[in-house]
Parts: structure tokens; sequence; C-alpha cells
């Protein structure tokens, strides 16, 4: 059994079966569950893509969004239109066609202990992009280091329950940044997924605390980030054996990052996620 979380080059020591390789459909009497996530965050235009699997169930979904509250999306356990390379992300879905190529840097990798075994997930920030977005007849080019890639598997626990923070923007003083920021989830307040990104350097940073409303989150280190919500992407699910309640707002963050790095403009999601599965 895995005694402590790893974090970076030491995770592929480990001697665990993550991907890309297959991982065992079972462990120690818990279900794999994995998932990919790609983000896009932008001024004009946010969106997400998703695939996950728990056990034999699958879910696809996509989502747009924009600053004046509109919000399009779909969720299925049917393709959805949905295809989700590493290189590529592509939903073909009703009058919304979204093809984007994606460029992804060298990802921030943590395995962490469960009571199944274990759970991987590796963050990529900020990712290159390029592509289009058409929504009936409006068409939006995106272009740039604008989106960030979530990949996790793992045995997870049974219950589970996190708050969650992606984005990407400029410091004041001119740099690009991206973070990742979590609670409840590869949390370890020394070895976690907690992830600030400064002109693509990649820094771990200490416990975080949000807003029960996801106004805000705070760091350890000094400062926080307010946010501002465009529209909200939210689903209930309560199955037999699954039940999830999921609230992912997009929108605009402003304020302080660790470091004394003023945000001049940051954009992204805030995510609250209770499941039991």
């Amino acid at each position: 059994m895995l005694p402590s979380p790893v974090r970076g080059p030491a995770v592929r020591g480990l001697g665990l079966e993550l991907p890309p390789r297959a991982m065992p459909g079972w462990q120690r009497g818990r279900p794999l569950k994995r998932w990919r996530y790609l983000g896009v965050y932008t001024p004009e235009l946010m969106l997400c893509v998703g695939d996950a699997h728990i056990g034999p169930a699958r879910q696809r979904w996509w989502a747009l969004a924009w600053p004046d509250g509109r919000l399009r999306q779909r969720t299925t356990i049917r393709r959805a239109g949905v295809r989700m390379d590493p290189a590529r992300v592509r939903v073909h879905s009703g009058d919304v066609r979204i093809d984007l190529e994606v460029e992804e840097p060298a990802a921030v990798e943590v395995v962490s202990p469960t009571k199944g075994g274990y759970a991987w997930t590796a963050k990529r920030a900020p990712v290159g992009v390029i592509g289009t977005v058409v929504v009936g007849e409006d068409r939006h080019i995106v272009e740039g280091p604008v989106g960030v890639v979530d990949d996790s598997a793992g045995y997870h626990d049974r219950h589970v329950a996190w708050r969650w923070s992606a984005g990407v923007g400029r410091a004041r003083s001119g740099e690009r940044v991206a973070w990742n920021l979590i609670d409840g989830l590869h949390d370890d307040p020394l070895v976690s997924e907690r992830t600030l990104w400064v002109d693509g350097k990649a820094q771990e940073l200490g416990p975080n605390s949000f807003a029960s409303d996801l106004s805000r989150v705070d760091f350890a280190e000094g400062g926080g980030l307010g946010f501002s919500e465009w529209a909200t992407r939210e689903q209930r699910t309560d199955l037999v054996l699954i039940r999830s309640r999921y609230r992912q707002p997009f929108g605009t963050f402003a304020g302080e990052l660790p470091g004394g790095l003023e945000l001049a403009e940051g954009y992204g999601v805030m995510e609250d996620h209770d499941v039991l599965w």
C-alpha cells in the first residue's frame, strides 16, 4: 500500500500501474475511476469538454459560457458527439462545433493513498490551444496558452467531496500565470496537486481555503483570489450506486497570487463536487 502521497518525477518510480498504461478495473473492492477534462478560458468565451468513467459506466459532457451569462451544455452517457484525444478535442452536437488542437506541456503528477489503494492525477497548465468554436452562425477562434488539462485515474474512496479551481491569466508585472487549487482530494499539506505556474514554471503551493459559496479562495502563503461568476454548469445524479452533486461556475478572478503576484486578468472555474461512487 502506498504509505504517503508522492509528487513529481518520483511518481513514475513507484512501480504502480498508471496511465497511459491500462489500469486494473478493480482494486481492493473499489472500481477504477478515470477522467479527462479540458478547460479553455478566454475573455470572450470559456468552455470545458470532459470524458469520465466510473467502473463500466461512462459519461461525456461539454459546456460553453459567455460573459453575458449565456450557457450552452450537454451531458450524456452516450458519445454526445464528443471525441477527446491527447492532441485534439472535437465536439459535434446540434449547432455546436468545437475543434481544438491541444499542445500539452509537461504534467505535474501526484499519487495519493486511498482506502482502495491509490489515486493519480496529472495537471497541465497553461496548455496551448488552437482551433475554432462554432455556435450556429457565430464563429470564435481560440489560440494561445489558455487551457488547463486534468487527467485523473485511480481507486478513490467511496465518498469524496472537493473544491477545486483552475485558471489562467496574467500578472500586473507581466508574467503569464496559471493555477490549480484543491481542497478535499490530493490535498496533503506538504505533498499535493496545488500548483502555481509562472511563465510556465511550476511551483507547489501550501493549503488553500475556499469560501462555501465559491466566491473566493485564500492561500496559506498570503493573498487570495476573488471570483465573479459568468455562468454555472450544475448537475445532480441520484442512482442506486452513484450519487453526485456538482457545481462548476465559469468566471473571472481578481486578487493576489502567492509571491505577491497581483492579477491583471484571470479567467477560469471554481468547482464544488460531492460524490458517492
